[in-house]
């Protein structure tokens, strides 16, 4: 026969990460505080840790959203109806995206377009 005991009360503590507009995170994070939750200290914003990809976001965005799904840029082209060497060419920075393609790319990544703008 198992004898019912009582669990101790443990004090939890969670993290919580977002995603979106920097400045609604700081939103966030500014009335986080005001509730008296603290900040951890130790995070730091992709910008500040990885200078070198400043400016080119949407590149590396489509590049990362194709290699998740697991496509080629052959087979990134036939789904969103883009010819292979311009998305070769926005993954590197020698054509923009546009907001037409980034909503090709997004319906075929299955992702929000404002990503790859």
């Amino acid at each position: 026969m198992q004898v019912h005991t009582r669990k101790r009360h443990i004090d939890r503590m969670d993290a919580v990460r977002f995603l979106g507009p920097f400045d609604k995170i700081m939103e966030v994070r500014n009335f986080a505080v005001s509730l008296g939750l603290s900040d951890i200290e130790d995070t730091i914003d992709y910008r500040d840790a990885f200078p070198e990809f400043a400016g080119k976001e949407p590149q590396i965005a489509i590049k990362a959203y194709r290699t998740r799904e697991g496509l080629t840029q052959d087979q990134l082209a036939q789904l969103a109806g883009i010819p292979r060497r311009h998305i070769s060419d926005m993954e590197n920075g020698r054509r923009t995206v546009g907001k037409e393609n980034a909503r090709k790319l997004a319906k075929a990544l299955n992702a929000d377009y404002r990503m790859f703008l």
